[in-house]
């Protein structure tokens, strides 16, 4: 009767165990991993879609393969319009009722801004968040919150500092979306003009993402006797606003932001040759670019698409850069073990040294530490020649944020 008892104890000590286990890993079973996304696959920014879809494709991949420490990765990527109101709605659903383990890779500025203190304070890892704007760096009042592309703030000086070496007496023209990810440019810009920002600054204007175009603005700028235009906009208002300074037979030293460089969502719409001469500053290598024909990374990713992704654009940069952060989320998974606790899954996060990943630059790794919340620092400048981003120059980092 005593060994009943004793085995009775030990077994209830071990299912109280296994309770506190699975109680520290929400979203998480012997068998499968789920996470949370939220992506704009409708609304002004939809263009962006693709990087969600390039995610979900990328880890049914992983799945084929047998998934990740024995587990498949179930990835419930979500809608949300690119609308802040919709994103805390189905990021709760997400939390509370789908109960996943962490949010990765929601995509836009103000939409995860909306959800950053919820999740910190329910403590769900905002994993490796699709915006550079400059907050997702502040690990000291936002622990559980990373970004992952470079810096907003630090690719604008970057343009900045470009400006001041090669055309001094630049007058420029800025045009941004009125909210932080446009703000976080123009910041950018005045890191580096500093108190000449007001003289070589001639004009700066903004839009709303609710605005149905920007074309009375670009005809504003022009009227200000700029010669240079820096273009601080989402896909579909960069596409107008490339189109429209064509049209208008305005010819400006323009600088456009990485995350409106793809092919086939901003250029083609906008008319590839008109934006012939466009700077911008680049991370991931170019599927357009016959410089990668025999690099190993891009025909893997080629070989991916061909077979998760039949039929999508291969010139649309979005799914280039969902298959880069899906790849690495799934080395910070690999990382983690059996241990995929919360905790563990944001250590793991905040410690990734060096990481290659394929797609990228040569020369731009993945870096995180515990004080170090932006993965990654680098950009190489491009300039559009009609055909695909031709790269010049070296790796740069901006002065940091």
């Amino acid at each position: 009767m005593k060994h009943l008892i004793f085995a009775a104890f030990l077994l209830a000590i071990g299912f109280a165990a296994g309770a506190t286990r699975a109680g520290d890993m929400p979203g998480v079973t012997a068998t499968e991993i789920k996470i949370g996304g939220t992506m704009p696959y409708s609304g002004p920014a939809s263009a962006y879609g693709a990087d969600g879809r390039a995610e979900v494709a990328y880890f049914k991949m992983i799945n084929d393969q047998g998934g990740i420490n024995g587990r498949k990765i179930n990835l419930m990527s979500v809608d949300d319009g690119y609308s802040p109101p919709k994103t805390v709605e189905q990021t709760r659903m997400l939390v509370e009722q789908e109960g996943v383990a962490f949010m990765f890779n929601g995509l836009g500025t103000p939409t995860q801004t909306a959800v950053q203190k919820y999740l910190n304070m329910k403590k769900v890892p905002q994993l490796f968040v699709a915006s550079g704007a400059d907050k997702w760096g502040d690990y000291q009042h936002f622990p559980w919150t990373i970004g992952y592309q470079p810096s907003y703030r630090v690719e604008a000086q970057i343009y900045a500092k470009y400006v001041l070496k090669t055309k001094p007496d630049a007058k420029v023209a800025i045009i941004y979306q009125n909210d932080d990810f446009g703000k976080d440019y123009v910041n950018g810009v005045k890191d580096i003009f500093g108190d000449k920002y007001a003289k070589m600054v001639v004009k700066d204007i903004s839009y709303e993402v609710t605005d149905p175009t920007t074309d009375q603005q670009v005809v504003t700028l022009q009227a200000s006797g700029a010669d240079t235009l820096m273009i601080f906009a989402t896909p579909k208002f960069a596409a107008q606003i490339v189109r429209k300074v064509y049209d208008i037979n305005w010819h400006p030293t323009e600088f456009l932001t990485n995350v409106s460089i793809s092919v086939g969502a901003v250029l083609k719409p906008a008319g590839v040759e008109k934006a012939v001469g466009i700077i911008t500053g680049g991370y991931l290598k170019d599927s357009t670019d016959p410089a990668w024909a025999n690099d190993q990374g891009m025909k893997d990713w080629l070989a991916f698409m061909d077979k998760y992704m039949p039929g999508a654009d291969k010139t649309d940069g979005n799914y280039t850069y969902g298959y880069a952060v899906a790849m690495t989320l799934a080395h910070v998974l690999k990382e983690c073990g059996n241990d995929l606790s919360r905790e563990n899954v944001m250590k793991q996060a905040t410690n990734i040294h060096a990481l290659e990943i394929p797609v990228l630059l040569p020369g731009i790794t993945v870096n995180t530490s515990p004080t170090n919340y932006h993965p990654l620092r680098q950009l190489q400048l491009s300039r559009w020649n009609g055909k695909t981003w031709e790269r010049f120059g070296e790796i740069i980092e901006g002065n940091g944020s």
